[in-house]
């Protein structure tokens, strides 16, 4: 029977738009499988480790913040000897606070892709260029360290640190992936990451170890006898012994963590701040980490990256003693004063963190801060 205009669609032209439209799913299929940028494993998150489930609080909402609208995604900071803050901005500058609070736009470089920042013996701070490589930046100029491993181009220089020996050791997040393409190592979740050594005496890089899953802070021992890497993705940080008779080995430092470790830094007692990122996807999507299509479909269409993260919605941090354990643990749990706050460094009884969802620097006194409900004490 007709409709009411008099109008019956065929039986071939149903055929044909059915047609139409399964081809379109097959192409579309094809176009996110065949193509896709990643061969993703699926990421089985661990438990986290009674031990290290502190209570939640909000003492990230009590931080002062410095450098308030002169800072754009400030991600890492280091002092000096003389007291003076350097911190490396999205927008291509290192920037400092003198010890009287003024800043000062110190050194372009230009770019979005810097990022670890450490300070160095000789005077300076050496920075991590995820496009060129390391980065030696002085009252003169700057000077490129290092951008070459094994004959190949060091494409996501992560994280930095300097040993009293003048020795540089840092992390490479990705072999694979580039800065702007950090999405992709997320989901593929894959051993990409490598922890190298720079001597720059002889001007040699060479590696420490490969196989890491995101390898993010570097930092070292207060003794320096071990270094501790990042994995992100595994939720956990390595040691790496440097002198002794395990020289030369490997552990884990600590492991099944409530979020994924980002930057760590040695406390002036011996122990670690680590933050934490929080890399769990929400809703009905949590799945996305054992799903392998969900995976390549995120890959094809990354901004869907953005409207199931919890990373910009809350922050974390955690200090960590150099025997592995939990000692304090402060958050902003819903991310209305920091958020995605990527490093926390001590300096004269105040925590200083970065973030790359702010436009400051937060600092939280320490000294006040003897709760408890805060540490790991019983």
């Amino acid at each position: 029977m007709a409709d009411n205009n008099g109008f019956r669609p065929s039986k071939q032209c149903l055929q044909a738009s059915s047609s139409f439209v399964l081809a379109s799913i097959l192409a579309f299929t094809l176009q996110i499988y065949f193509f896709s940028p990643i061969s993703p494993d699926p990421l089985h998150l661990p438990q986290i480790s009674a031990s290290h489930n502190l209570p939640t609080n909000n003492k990230l909402q009590e931080v002062t913040k410095i450098g308030e609208g002169f800072l754009n995604k400030p991600e890492d900071l280091c002092f000096d000897e003389e007291g003076t803050l350097y911190t490396a901005t999205r927008d291509g500058w290192i920037k400092r606070m003198h010890r009287n609070g003024s800043w000062e736009d110190w050194k372009l470089i230009g770019g979005d892709s810097l990022l670890g920042v450490a300070t160095t013996r000789s005077g300076g701070i050496i920075v991590c260029d995820a496009l060129k490589g390391l980065l030696k930046v002085e009252e003169d100029g700057v000077s490129l360290l290092t951008s070459q491993f094994n004959g190949s181009q060091i494409r996501f220089a992560d994280d930095v640190i300097e040993g009293s020996d003048g020795s540089v050791y840092f992390s490479i997040a990705s072999t694979k992936f580039g800065f702007h393409d950090w999405h992709l190592d997320l989901l593929e979740a894959k051993p990409n990451g490598q922890l190298l050594k720079y001597d720059p005496f002889s001007n040699h890089t060479s590696l420490l170890l490969d196989n890491l899953y995101f390898p993010n802070g570097v930092a070292l021992s207060q003794h320096e006898d071990f270094l501790v890497v990042c994995e992100t993705l595994k939720y956990r940080c390595l040691k790496y012994w440097l002198k002794g008779e395990r020289k030369g080995t490997t552990e884990v430092f600590i492991e099944n963590l409530i979020g994924g470790p980002d930057n760590i830094n040695l406390a002036p007692d011996g122990s670690f701040w680590i933050a934490q990122l929080e890399l769990r996807f929400e809703g009905i999507l949590g799945f996305v980490h054992t799903s392998k299509a969900s995976k390549h479909l995120l890959a094809a269409f990354p901004k869907l990256l953005g409207l199931i993260q919890g990373i910009h919605k809350k922050a974390t941090v955690v200090k960590v003693g150099a025997d592995g354990k939990m000692m304090k643990r402060f958050d902003d749990p819903n991310g209305s004063v920091m958020s995605f706050v990527t490093n926390a460094l001590e300096f004269e009884d105040h925590l200083y963190l970065g973030s790359l969802n702010t436009n400051f620097i937060g600092k939280l006194p320490l000294l006040d801060l003897d709760d408890p409900n805060l540490t790991g004490s019983e």
